[in-house]
């Protein structure tokens, strides 16, 4: 059997990209629940229960930003902890599983749509049906991702001590005179 490894034989953090994929799946399931056209259960409003009123299809395609955001901002913490070996390869392994898990997300939630949504005339239009129209949404999560990880490395190098001089400096940083 291969083993896959990275650079100086390292093996790849697998997990760091299969768990995101893996989470795309109720993350799917969690846009189809809440968001209007699908279940409906953050507005239960009866007008926006069908995907027939264009009202609904930006508040759907909001809907999976904003789980796929919170999705990137959890991956990210899991991420900038700091105690890995290769940081860079478990970044790019989380950014990576962070994309797929975008995209299991909307094929689970429009399945979700499909087994257990009411039967939809999208001759129309194909918005009718439950779907995402801002394609760029799927982007969210892995961009989450690497904004927050910054932002959490930068202020963890902020707060961090100032490491002490080299030899010879008598282990303090003085300013230059």
């Amino acid at each position: 059997m291969t083993n896959f490894a990275g650079p100086a034989g390292r093996p790849l953090p697998w997990s760091l990209f299969l768990v995101p994929a893996a989470a795309g799946i109720p993350a799917g399931l969690l846009w189809w629940l809440l968001a209007p056209g699908g279940l409906n259960l953050i507005t239960r409003d009866p007008a926006l229960a069908s995907g027939t009123a264009p009202l609904v299809w930006l508040p759907r395609d909001l809907t999976l930003a904003g789980i796929l955001v919170l999705a990137g901002c959890l991956l990210a913490v899991f991420l900038a902890d700091g105690k890995r070996r290769d940081p860079q390869a478990a970044l790019l392994a989380g950014l990576v599983g962070a994309a797929a898990g975008s995209l299991v997300a909307w094929g689970t939630g429009i399945l979700a749509a499909r087994l257990w949504g009411p039967a939809v005339d999208a001759s129309a239009n194909a918005s009718i049906a439950f779907s995402l129209r801002a394609w760029p949404v799927l982007l969210l999560w892995p961009a989450a991702t690497a904004v927050s990880v910054f932002v959490l490395e930068l202020v963890g190098a902020a707060g961090r001590k100032p490491q002490t001089g080299g030899p010879g400096t008598g282990g303090t940083i003085s300013p230059v005179k």
